[in-house]
């Protein structure tokens, strides 16, 4: 009977001839720019660039080896921006969320903290990041790779200081960079290395100066200079 009862019931005409409500058709919710930017797949420079992160951090003591280890997994093998967020969320130099436009999603590099310090690890810095004016890098038994031929320079002057005991550390700069190279080294080299393939180009007035220091124990200290704009973008196009 409750059945029967309940079926009568829906079928009764609400009172005061008030017509039931029905269900309109509503759009289907969109997403947030937000969401799209979390959901959007990574590369591997934004990978590296995490893990770089994350060794600065412990480098700091604020991760231990052990966490140290478990993160780097974490961001290695993080397929979408939201979690490579998520593997920095508590830390000072961690990954934000980028800004956004409705719509689409956009990246903004972030600024680079203005130390590299690695022993018996490496680190790089490749890609669109953004240089601070002053960096300092320490390298004891590991290796640093500091490519500036995509990063941004709003400085017209940089500083580099390296310190390398046993390690290897590479710079990479524009090939119309102006470079001030100086330090002795000690059973190490400290030297620019040219090529015929990225000949230096012609200063302009928006050639950056990079004023190089490096102390050499038993390390190698190169600078290298990157391909031109013009070359880099033939490479992209297959030319």
């Amino acid at each position: 009977m409750n059945d029967v009862d309940d079926a009568l019931r829906d079928q009764t005409p609400p009172p005061n001839g008030t017509a039931q409500d029905t269900p309109r058709d509503s759009a289907p919710p969109q997403d947030a720019p937000q969401d799209l930017t979390l959901r959007r797949r990574v590369s591997d420079i934004e990978r590296e660039d995490v893990a770089d992160r994350l060794r600065e951090a412990a480098g700091e003591g604020r991760l231990s080896y052990v966490e140290l280890e478990e993160r780097l997994e974490q961001a290695y093998g993080s397929k979408t921006y939201g979690e490579l967020v998520k593997v920095t969320e508590d830390l000072p130099n961690g990954v934000a969320l980028p800004a956004t436009q409705p719509g689409y999603a956009t990246v903004t590099p972030l600024p680079a903290p203005s130390q590299v310090k690695v022993i018996l690890s490496e680190s790089k810095r490749t890609g669109p990041w953004i240089s601070p004016q002053h960096l300092d890098v320490s390298a004891v038994m590991g290796e640093v790779v500091l490519d500036y031929t995509e990063a941004q320079v709003p400085y017209r002057e940089v500083t580099i200081d390296v310190t390398a005991v046993m390690a290897d550390v590479t710079i990479r700069v524009p090939a119309d960079a102006i470079v001030h190279l100086e330090g002795q080294p000690i059973l190490g080299s400290i030297k620019e290395q040219g090529s015929w393939k990225t000949p230096v180009q012609p200063t302009t007035a928006e050639s950056r100066v990079f004023h190089i220091r490096a102390r050499a124990v038993m390390a190698e200290v190169k600078v290298k200079r990157g391909p031109s704009p013009k070359a880099r973008l033939q490479a992209r196009l297959g030319q």
